[in-house]
This record gives structure tokens, sequence and C-alpha cells, in this order.
């Protein structure tokens, strides 16, 4: 009675022991399966682009010629915004299958890694700091910093910022080139460009300075401005996606070399920059 009493408890227990290592088991795989789950939602872009068939870009809303909506329409008009219809053509067959979302310097990459968007199309340069935060494609459009100046003034280029108020936008390679370039500048940053340029009119500024291809839509859009001192960095624009998308980049990159093939690049490159 008590061998049998015995046999059964070291049954229960051997039971119970297989449960919990079941569970425990179950539970781990579980958690893996959500990791790996969470892990692809996060990181394949390019499959959640193709199953909703929309590419989400972050474009500027205030940059002539690259990213500027058009107060009469509410459309955002630009070589940004036709380049990133462009590569949708490519990508999804059709350049209506785009979503335009606003950004400035300070929020895009923010706006990237919430998933808030698929991609970046926003005058934005690459650099080794920004490759840790982001992954890009290939160069899209070649620029440089310059400075631009209400015609007459005595800034005629880098080396005459001493004791001047030099105005720029906050989060952008810009503002931290013209400190390192011009220690002896007092540099004030705005939200934006808009904020910027109205500063640089309202003579709170000696000079605004950011990429070149921006400052020439500001001049165009009033000619009492002129660019100065030619250009005193490189500013290669890329495409930015979130860190770990290697098949988006690849895809993106794959799109820009049969716009530049085609000559479709080229197109929309003289449609919107002409100097």
């Amino acid at each position: 009675m008590l061998k049998k009493k015995k046999w059964v408890k070291l049954s229960l227990l051997s039971l119970l022991a297989v449960i919990l290592l079941a569970g425990c088991s179950s539970g781990k795989d579980a958690d893996k399966g959500k990791e790996d789950g969470s892990k692809g939602k996060d990181t394949d872009v390019l499959t959640q682009v193709k199953e909703k068939d929309e590419i989400v870009f972050g474009v500027k809303n205030d940059t002539r010629l690259f990213g500027l909506k058009n107060p009469s329409t509410g459309e955002v008009e630009g070589f940004d915004i036709d380049i990133a219809k462009a590569l949708a053509a490519e990508i999804l067959g059709d350049e209506n299958k785009v979503k335009f979302k606003e950004v400035t310097s300070k929020t895009r990459m923010a706006l990237l890694n919430n998933g808030d968007i698929d991609a970046i199309v926003a005058t934005m340069t690459i650099t080794e700091d920004r490759k840790k935060e982001v992954d890009f494609t290939d160069v899209y459009f070649d620029a440089g910093q310059s400075l631009l100046v209400k015609k007459g003034s005595d800034v005629k280029g880098i080396d005459s910022l001493k004791g001047k108020k030099v105005l720029a936008v906050k989060g952008s390679t810009s503002s931290i080139n013209i400190r390192e370039k011009a220690p002896e500048a007092q540099v004030l940053e705005f939200e934006n460009y808009s904020e910027a340029f109205a500063a640089l009119k309202s003579g709170q500024g000696d000079a605004l300075t950011t990429d070149d291809s921006i400052l020439y839509g500001m001049a165009d859009e009033d000619p009492s401005y002129e660019l100065v001192g030619g250009t005193f960095t490189e500013e290669p624009y890329g495409i930015a996606v979130k860190k770990g998308n290697e098949d988006f980049v690849a895809e993106l990159n794959k799109a820009l070399k049969t716009l530049k093939d085609s000559g479709k690049y080229e197109e929309i490159h003289d449609k919107w920059i002409k100097h």
C-alpha cells in the first residue's frame, strides 16, 4: 500500500514537471514569436508598402523648388515631389500611389523611425552620423551650402561673417556647418525655411545659410536677394528609410537608376532646377 502511494506521488510529481516545462516552453515560443513578428513588422517596410499598395513619403512643404505647398491648390509641388511620384510609378506601377506627410529638418527622422512615414525625400544630406540612425539610398541630388543676403550687403562670403547674425534651420547640417566654418558669427535658428527667410527679410539677421539649391528657390521668390561666396560644403541628398530595410533601399536604388537611364530624372531636374 505504501509502495503504491509512493508510486502515485512520484507519478503526479512527474506529470506536474512535464506540465510546467511545457508551459515555460510554450511561453518562450510565444514570446519569441511575438518578438520575431514585431521585428518583422518594424523592419520590413517594403512588404508593408506592397501590401497597402502605397508609399508614404515625408516631404517638406516650405522649400521652393523642392517641396512647397501651393496655396491655391493645397498640393505640394517641387523636385522632391516629382521624384517621389516617379519612384512610386516604378515600384508600384502608378505615380498616384503616394501619400505625402509634411516633415521638417527637425522632425523627419523621428517620424520615420516611429513608422509615420515609409521614406524621407526632403533635401536630406547623407552624413556619417545620420547613417547610424537611418539607411540611405544612392545620392539623388548634389548640393552645397551657401549664403543668401540682401543685394548690396557687405557679406560677400564665409570669410565676412565675423560679428554677423546668420540664420539657419533647426536640425539641419547647415546649422552645424556654419558654426564650424564661421565660429565668430552668431547663429539664430528657426523651425523651418519660411520662418528663416521671413526673419532675414525683416532684418533679424545678415545672412541665411542652407543648401544652394534651397537658397536659389528663395532668390527666385524675391529677386532682391542673392547668393554670395559660392559653396563651402558638399551636400549629397539621399532618400532615407528606417534602419535595417536593405530590400527597400535596393528597390529605391533600382527605381532611381531606371529614372536616370530613361531620361525621366533629367526631365524632372530641368523642370525645377534652372540654375
